[in-house]
């Protein structure tokens, strides 16, 4: 099973441009005049143009917001050092909302990106989550 990462931005040429800076990544097949595939990472991320202010589900009475906003879900990205990782994304324009924190299975950044997503960059250390489960194996 594969899996693919899909999010939803209000500028796509911004968030082209945020998502190639901070991550690395790059564009690659267009979709349409809506929707980009970018290229790089382990899964495949597909930023897609959505206004905002329209319905974010027929399920929902929700509208899509692009301000900071807070979702039950977010990605982590793992790093090998995440000082330079944060520095990077803060410069392409993402947000560290608190200070690295350092655990004993590694450090943590919470971010958000120019669209009001969030995310971690997470740098693991030593045994990584080992170090709290015991198990050798992440």
């Amino acid at each position: 099973m594969d899996y693919l990462v899909n999010i939803d931005v209000d500028d796509l040429e911004k968030a082209i441009a945020f998502y190639g800076a901070a991550f690395g990544l790059r564009a690659g097949r267009r979709l349409g005049a809506d929707a980009v595939e970018m290229l790089g990472g382990p899964a495949l991320i597909y930023l897609l143009r959505k206004e905002a202010g329209t319905q974010a589900s027929a399920a929902t009475s929700q509208s899509r917001c692009y301000a900071r906003h807070w979702t039950p879900l977010h990605l982590d990205f793992v790093v090998e050092e995440i000082e330079g990782a944060v520095q990077t994304a803060v410069q392409a324009g993402a947000l560290l909302e608190a200070p690295i924190t350092t655990h004993s299975w590694g450090k943590l950044a919470p971010m958000a990106d120019p669209f009001g997503h969030g995310y971690c960059f997470v740098q693991f250390l030593g045994s990584g989550y080992a170090q709290i489960t015991g198990n050798d194996t992440q």
